[in-house]
């Protein structure tokens, strides 16, 4: 139960969500966006969040979008984490996104609300980031196309009253060779001890990585280190290793040198799975 009262909206166009959260802060209140709503019902019952009033963005039609146009691929912040996943419209990602949670909280979690998400893990964001993807955001200046990486910074950083319409993937991304792997540490369902996201482009593997730091990253310089063919394959791990973008998570999910171990042999796995798309 939620220790809070708060108002609901549900606006059915961008226009009408804008201007109803401008009306909502212009009278002191605080007000956030939700897509799906599981993490504000959990963060809430917790005294972790609270908030005077939500607006609801699954009546807005751009947000539910899930299509391939012209040469992009479109995905509406409010789709399901699971119709992601059944469409296969971007592989990659529908698989990254089957492996959060289980299928029943699948069917309520939307792309947005992992993208936001509180936690850490956000597996959402890997593909996202491997494949230069774009975002359309709405607010007071109007609808904008940004770069994800520049709105992504370890987590979403949108300006105040914004919010995520959809997100635009180059279509060639979905016929690249990939691979996705979630390792936990004791069942399938669960947070993960790593989470890693490759594909082979341009005969160069791209990686991007959850669980592993206390963010979702891609870094340049693990993946120039992963793609020195004149390295044996545990040098080039042994190298990526030394560039990671901060600390291992040491937490109650598994010890800083478990992670490690784990990362060697996702990596192990990563790079033999995609041999004979890279150099």
């Amino acid at each position: 139960m939620i220790p809070f009262d708060f108002e609901y909206y549900k606006p059915d166009s961008i226009t009408e969500a804008i201007q109803t959260f401008q009306d909502i802060e212009s009278q002191g209140k605080k007000v956030i966006y939700y897509s799906g709503g599981t993490e504000f019902i959990t963060f809430s019952r917790i005294n972790k969040l609270s908030a005077d009033a939500v607006i609801d963005l699954k009546g807005i039609p751009e947000c539910q979008v899930l299509e391939s146009l012209g040469d992009l691929l479109v995905i509406g912040s409010a789709v399901s984490l699971n119709k992601i996943a059944k469409s296969n419209l971007f592989p990659l990602l529908g698989q990254a996104v089957k492996q959060v949670a289980d299928h029943t909280s699948r069917n309520k979690i939307t792309i947005g609300g992992n993208l936001h998400s509180r936690l850490i893990y956000r597996e959402g964001v890997l593909p996202l980031l491997l494949a230069d993807a774009q975002v359309k955001i709405a607010g007071k200046e109007g609808e904008q196309v940004l770069a994800f990486e520049d709105v992504f910074q370890q987590e979403m950083k949108l300006g105040p009253g914004q919010f995520l319409i959809q997100i635009l993937v180059e279509k060639s991304y979905a016929s690249y060779q990939y691979i996705s792997i979630k390792k936990t540490k004791t069942s399938k369902v669960g947070y993960p001890v790593v989470s890693l996201a490759a594909i082979a482009k341009d005969s160069q593997i791209r990686a991007a990585f959850s669980g592993v730091c206390a963010y979702p990253f891609r870094s340049a310089q693990m993946e120039a280190a992963l793609n020195d063919s004149s390295l044996s394959i545990e040098k080039r791990i042994e190298q990526a290793l030394s560039r990671l973008p901060a600390p291992i998570v040491n937490d109650i999910q598994a010890s800083r040198e478990y992670r490690e171990f784990v990362l060697i042999n996702a990596l192990e796995d990563a790079l033999d799975a995609l041999k004979g798309a890279i150099s």
